[in-house]
């Protein structure tokens, strides 16, 4: 509203589309479309489009990486000749892709390397992180677009305290701080965080993603310890034990006494409990969000319990 627009959230991260009234001129909906949406939609288009990036993810789904990156381009595919579209510059699939296909519309290659004043005047924790960076890439390059005011886009950047068990900030004391990134269902998207960070406590399991590959190389995990809960663990475990300490117990309550019990014998300066799963949720949880609920349940009764 800062903006002068009525815009809303919708999709796979907000209310369903249809589900929205009172649409006047002024509203802007800001769609999260999944892969398995695009997939099977048949007229959904956008004035405007952007792919952030691509890595291998719902192959179980898609069979294959072509099928997935084809689900993905029908946000492109869909557009007519008077839409814009934001592609990651950076990321070779895009890259090629773009190469092997013409468009109707204009496409804008977002550089996400490039340094953008207006980080300088960031103070907001949250977009420290590699992977936030990037996103806010493509929000200053829309809001170029779009006529944005800056002034009001930074004060609402600075306010904005993150999306639930997304990169999640859930305990900051002393020489501890938890982070909650239960959404994280894939090495990429926990790799994204663990660039920015140090004496690192990593907290995963669940249902690895078909083809997953932990990419970051061994002298960047060097203060890296690795936790793994559940059934899969000899699948992570192959990934990660050349690269960092690796221990593995049956459940996540488990998992976090003993880094709880780590850190008390050890009293390091400063520690981070970094909870991003890098696999599906479904193998003991009903989703991602019952998943993040369930460890900032347990954290929080673990830490009371120590005072």
């Amino acid at each position: 509203m800062s903006q002068k627009y009525d815009a809303r959230l919708i999709g796979n991260i907000g209310n369903p589309v249809l589900a929205e009234k009172q649409i006047t001129k002024k509203t802007v909906f800001v769609i999260e479309a999944s892969s398995y949406q695009l997939d099977y939609s048949k007229i959904f288009t956008s004035k405007y489009a952007l792919i952030l990036n691509i890595t291998p993810d719902h192959l179980e789904r898609h069979k294959n990486l072509k099928n997935y990156i084809n689900a993905k381009f029908k946000l492109l595919d869909s557009q007519s000749n008077k839409s814009i579209a934001l592609v990651k510059k950076n990321d070779p699939l895009i890259r090629k892709t773009l190469m092997n296909k013409k468009f109707k519309q204009k496409i804008i290659q977002v550089d996400t390397l490039k340094y953008n004043k207006i980080f300088d005047k960031l103070k907001n924790k949250y977009f420290l992180s590699f992977g936030n960076k990037e996103n806010l890439s493509f929000i200053f390059k829309i809001s170029k677009i779009l006529k944005l005011d800056n002034k009001n886009l930074l004060k609402t950047l600075n306010k904005f305290k993150g999306l639930q068990y997304r990169q999640q900030i859930i305990y900051e004391k002393k020489n501890l701080t938890i982070i909650n990134d239960s959404k994280s269902t894939s090495f990429a998207s926990s790799e994204n965080l663990l660039k920015s960070l140090n004496k690192v406590y990593w907290i995963l399991g669940g249902i690895p993603k078909k083809n997953d590959k932990f990419k970051l190389s061994k002298k960047n995990c060097k203060n890296f310890k690795a936790f793994i809960f559940g059934n899969n663990y000899k699948k992570f475990k192959k990934h990660l034990k050349n690269k960092m300490f690796v221990a593995n117990f049956f459940n996540l309550k488990d998992v976090l006494k003993n880094i709880l019990l780590d850190i008390e014998k050890k009293k390091l300066q400063k520690n981070i409990i970094f909870f991003s799963p890098a696999g599906a949720s479904f193998d003991s949880f009903k989703n991602f969000e019952n998943r993040g609920h369930y460890f900032n349940q347990v954290i929080k009764k673990l830490i009371h319990d120590k005072r």
